[in-house]
């Protein structure tokens, strides 16, 4: 019998000069673990005049992390950090009780063509850290956790897994976890796993119980201990999830929180401007209307309510 509970397609989102592939939230699926939004950026062209511009915009409740196959970011932030991400780094940002960041194409590839192709992805705090101070933390290739298994190569981003842990500073049991196949290989890696367990197909295809998955497809199981597939060859999978929180989570555009109070608060100090400012940016993105029956982050749009 198939360990699949349920199987979400990306969704195109207008983000600028380019789509995204929103995977969660979703109507029927809010959260895996604790991760709360997962937007699969590109894969995307962009020419001498198009650039990522991403102005200062705020967050309550959560981890960022991004993740870039290919292309490079410049991000800033209201603690004084300046920091281009490239592809197999971390950035992992905790917003707490409030942060402001801006997310730009570097100045020195803003007049030439360029390629952006990645994962954004918000974690959501426990309860009892969501006003915690905001902080950020940046880990470079070489200090994940790296292995073969097999025809596998496997690596560790953020969280413990396979009796290892990532660098990255997580906030509570979760995993995020790539899988790069040279070759055909049955995976079993339930006894691994832990909490809720979603799987991403990037690239190639897998098998479970007889039928063919393929790329932009978010399989989400319905008990991690027992999750097995077959990887075909070239393929490429994101396993993420862990421990989910006892409390639910309302989203409002940047804003994650366990109650209505916090958005709210959080709503008025951004259009008050009241956060703290980000050295060296002018402007800001807007609080989105108050009567729009979108859920909003940044400029994007999907259909849906605006809690989860």
């Amino acid at each position: 019998m198939s360990n699949i509970n349920q199987i979400i397609e990306e969704r195109p989102a207008s983000i600028g000069n380019f789509l995204v592939g929103r995977l969660l939230p979703f109507k029927d699926r809010r959260t895996v673990g604790p991760f709360a939004f997962i937007d699969h950026m590109g894969p995307a062209a962009l020419n001498d005049h198009e650039n990522l511009d991403v102005g200062p915009h705020p967050h309550i409740g959560l981890s960022t992390l991004t993740y870039l196959f290919e292309g490079n970011i410049m991000h800033k932030d209201s603690l004084g950090t300046e920091m281009e991400i490239v592809p197999g780094q971390v950035n992992w940002m905790t917003s707490g009780k409030g942060i402001v960041h801006s997310e730009r194409t570097p100045e020195r590839l803003r007049h030439s063509d360029k390629y952006l192709h990645g994962l954004q992805i918000w974690v959501a705090l426990p309860k009892h850290l969501e006003q915690m101070d905001p902080s950020f933390a940046h880990i470079t290739e070489d200090e994940l956790p790296v292995w073969q298994d097999g025809n596998v190569t496997v690596k560790l981003i953020a969280g413990e897994a396979f009796g290892k842990k990532s660098p990255v500073p997580v906030y509570s049991p979760l995993y995020f976890i790539e899988l790069k196949s040279t070759a055909e290989q049955k995976m079993q890696i339930g006894k691994d796993l832990y909490g809720e367990s979603g799987l991403y197909i990037l690239e190639g295809s897998i098998e479970n119980d007889g039928t063919t998955f393929l790329p932009k497809q978010l399989l989400v199981a319905k008990d991690s201990s027992i999750c097995e597939f077959t990887m075909h060859a070239n393929t490429t999978v994101y396993i993420f999830g862990g421990e989910a929180f006892p409390e639910p989570r309302h989203i409002y555009w940047n804003f994650v929180a366990t109650s209505p109070e916090m958005i709210e608060e959080a709503k008025q100090r951004w259009t008050e401007q009241r956060f703290p400012k980000i050295e060296g940016e002018t402007g800001f993105v807007p609080l989105p209307e108050q009567n729009s029956n979108f859920r909003i982050k940044d400029n994007r749009k999907t259909d849906g309510d605006t809690t989860f």
